[in-house]
């Protein structure tokens, strides 16, 4: 591999720890997927091309957590004490509320659904590649977006 793993670890770890603790729900496994992840990239005896890394990236992530579900055969929930250390009481405990709303609606939306959502809204990511990544056809992301968006806006209270 040409390309150098510190740069690539230092542009792309948040992303991929982020996406890793979103899909599990779980900080430990998060960090444990995204080290997991760059040593796979490492070891990969094929180059990495720089127009998708990131793309290669969530992928493997998504691999490892699924290979965790197997696994454990079943998800772990998200923190539910995530807070917004900015913000009052009474704004605080309206937005902990939604959030814990969101989160479990999260959760529930099928891997796939929430993969392809969370590579469109967090990681922005164009939807070929996130098809591509998911291995569907671009048609079948968008609906997967579309119906998982609304599923969240639903939770939230919005028409």
């Amino acid at each position: 591999m040409t390309t150098d793993l510190g740069a690539l670890y230092t542009e792309y770890a948040p992303h991929v720890f982020r996406f890793a603790l979103y899909l599990s729900g779980n900080r430990a496994d998060a960090e444990d997927i995204t080290s997991e992840t760059f040593v796979r990239a490492w070891a990969s005896s094929g180059e990495i091309r720089a127009a998708t890394v990131k793309g290669y990236l969530l992928t493997i992530a998504r691999n490892l957590f699924l290979q965790g579900l197997r696994k454990r055969s079943r998800q772990v929930a998200l923190d539910p004490d995530l807070r917004d250390p900015r913000a009052g009481p009474h704004a605080q405990a309206e937005v902990e509320s939604e959030l814990r709303a969101v989160l479990v609606e999260l959760q529930r939306l099928p891997e796939i659904d929430r993969a392809a959502l969370l590579m469109r809204a967090a990681d922005e990511m164009p939807y070929d590649e996130i098809a591509h990544a998911l291995g569907i056809s671009l048609a079948s992301v968008k609906v997967k977006i579309h119906r998982a968006r609304l599923a969240l806006a639903h939770t939230r209270g919005a028409p």
